[in-house]
């Protein structure tokens, strides 16, 4: 069966790949599963019929016969576990990757946001250069621990898994900024994850429908 997920008809982000359905998108092409992509205006997204399928009015959401997801963690999740490619068998080494997606999000995304709020909607706070200063504190403390932990391997824990795509958009959020950058085998490991082709793929299509909407050429991977 063919899934349906939700995105944005015009996503905030501006087609650079950084709206959370580019983490179902991208999974859903590692494995090859086609799907359709229901586009949403800001407006629709607090409609009760989207709020049917996330009480909290946000992208992604997920559809499949009878199942409804929402929280795009969850969502990978489903598709790695259903899915040949994005997890390892069964055991020790499956249960490590399903530990990093975790990771991902609970540990390394959270100082990360705090740094987008901080960076480009508290400008007009006069205390925002003490705030930022203490967030870029707790963002660094993250990515040096996340690169001894990485070292010179490709992957966090051997092969590609679910766990590398998350890390890697949760670490594009830092675009710009050069923490990244600060740790050269971090910026090395993102750069892998954007190469991948199924990557690319997902990029052009989100990329895609920001164009479509804006009326301008859509940005590249």
């Amino acid at each position: 069966m063919k899934p349906t997920i939700t995105a944005f008809a015009c996503s905030p982000d501006e087609g650079v790949g950084l709206a959370r359905d580019m983490r179902v998108r991208w999974a859903l092409e590692e494995v090859g599963q086609p799907y359709d992509v229901r586009l949403l205006s800001m407006a629709a997204l607090k409609e009760p019929e989207h709020r049917a399928r996330n009480p909290f009015g946000s992208i992604p959401t997920y559809e499949a016969g009878d199942l409804v997801l929402f929280k795009s963690g969850a969502i990978v999740l489903h598709i790695a576990q259903t899915h040949a490619g994005l997890l390892p068998p069964p055991g020790p080494e499956r249960e490590r990757a399903v530990m990093w997606i975790f990771a991902a999000l609970n540990t390394v995304e959270p100082p990360i946001v705090e740094h987008e709020i901080a960076t480009f909607f508290e400008r007009d706070k006069p205390w925002r250069d003490e705030h930022l200063a203490m967030v870029e504190e707790r963002v660094r403390s993250r990515l040096s621990d996340l690169a001894h932990r990485l070292g010179d391997a490709a992957w966090l824990d051997g092969r590609f898994s679910a766990a590398d795509l998350m890390m890697v958009l949760v670490l594009r959020r830092l675009e710009g900024s050069g923490l990244v950058e600060e740790h050269p085998t971090l910026a090395a490991y993102v750069e892998r994850g954007t190469a991948r082709p199924a990557y690319q793929r997902a990029f052009r299509d989100q990329a895609e429908v920001y164009a479509r909407a804006a009326g301008t050429a859509p940005n590249q991977p």
